[in-house]
């Protein structure tokens, strides 16, 4: 088991950063992809971003490619988000997520322990 929480969120202006920090504690931290979902009133869970076991690969959704960036550190068992340049079409709640097995992905059926989420809120 897993557990995952989320913090960092808030209310910031278009063109403001935030950093998502998503902490671990139960199994092993190492041994899962970590993710990065989020979910806006009235739209379908998307998927943000995923980092590999060792950190060393990432990918990111085309919407947010560029802008944010994704690090873990497992010695902390903590996941971060990196949100620069925010638009208000960022708004959302975000979500971690952990996934047993070593390939990154971007479905999020495919990931095993939820976090509660945070809420990220940009003004334009």
């Amino acid at each position: 088991q897993v557990q995952l929480v989320e913090s960092g969120g808030g209310l910031v202006q278009a063109g403001g950063s935030l950093r998502l920090s998503c902490a671990a504690s139960g199994r092993t931290f190492s041994n899962y992809v970590m993710g990065w979902f989020r979910q806006a009133p009235g739209k379908e869970r998307e998927f943000v971003s995923a980092i590999s076991w060792s950190g060393g690969s990432t990918t990111y959704a085309d919407a947010v490619k560029g802008r944010f960036s994704i690090s873990r550190d497992n010695a902390k068992k903590t996941v971060y988000l990196q949100m620069n340049v925010l638009k208000p079409e960022d708004t959302a709640v975000y979500y971690c997520a952990a996934g047993s097995g070593s390939w990154l992905r971007t479905d999020d059926r495919r990931y095993d322990y939820w976090g509660q989420g945070t809420q990220v809120t940009v003004s334009s």
